[in-house]
């Protein structure tokens, strides 16, 4: 388990980093409507500024949203099977569709920044625009993020597998509407403290 959350808090640490682009996005789109409306002299980096910074805030979260169990799920079903039958379908998943996916993304991804970074390829959106390879650095870093990420997400499949139960998780995001197989477990409690509401 040490293993998994020394995992866990790298993609955690590396999106709330980077999650502080929204604030250097807003700044950046807030002072380019100012030029623009109120001083009638637009910019000719916010575009490219702008486009980049969600671009990197996007990508750099995905780690950090597959470690607390945040991106959107199509478990309308799964969700009702014992957790071992679950973690053999995550499992299952993982091997044939993440990991083919993210493997390619970290090597394509790596030879399309290191082109970019030879040819110095700037943005061709603007005059004089900023250069990209940064960017495009991305892309193959948010990759191997969610391959490590991946990494402890087997491996928690593997130990529901073994144990029969999830292992937990960091507690940083929760869901706002209970979980369906959390419900049995509320009511237990409040049956146990006397309260008979649902």
């Amino acid at each position: 388990m040490r293993f998994i959350f020394f995992i866990d808090h790298i993609s955690t640490w590396v999106g709330k980093v980077f999650a502080w682009a929204i604030l250097i996005l807003t700044f950046v789109v807030s002072y380019e409507v100012f030029m623009r409306y109120v001083m009638g002299s637009p910019t000719t980096w916010a575009y490219d500024t702008s486009y980049m910074l969600y671009g990197t805030l996007f990508m750099m979260a995905g780690a950090y949203a597959l470690a607390h169990n945040a991106h959107v799920r199509a478990d309308v079903v799964s969700r009702y099977f014992p957790p071992r039958v679950q973690a053999g379908m995550d499992l299952a998943l993982y091997l044939v569709f993440f990991y083919p996916g993210i493997l390619a993304l970290v090597f394509y991804g790596w030879d399309f920044f290191a082109l970019s970074y030879r040819q110095n390829e700037h943005s061709s959106y603007t005059p004089g625009g900023p250069p990209v390879y940064p960017y495009k650095f991305v892309i193959p870093a948010c990759a191997a993020l969610l391959a490590l990420q991946g990494v402890a997400e087997v491996s928690r499949c593997i130990l529901c597998l073994k144990h029969g139960k999830w292992p937990r998780r960091l507690g940083d995001v929760e869901e706002i509407a209970i979980p369906i197989n959390k419900q049995d477990e509320i009511l237990a409690a409040q049956q146990a403290s006397g309260e008979d509401r649902p």
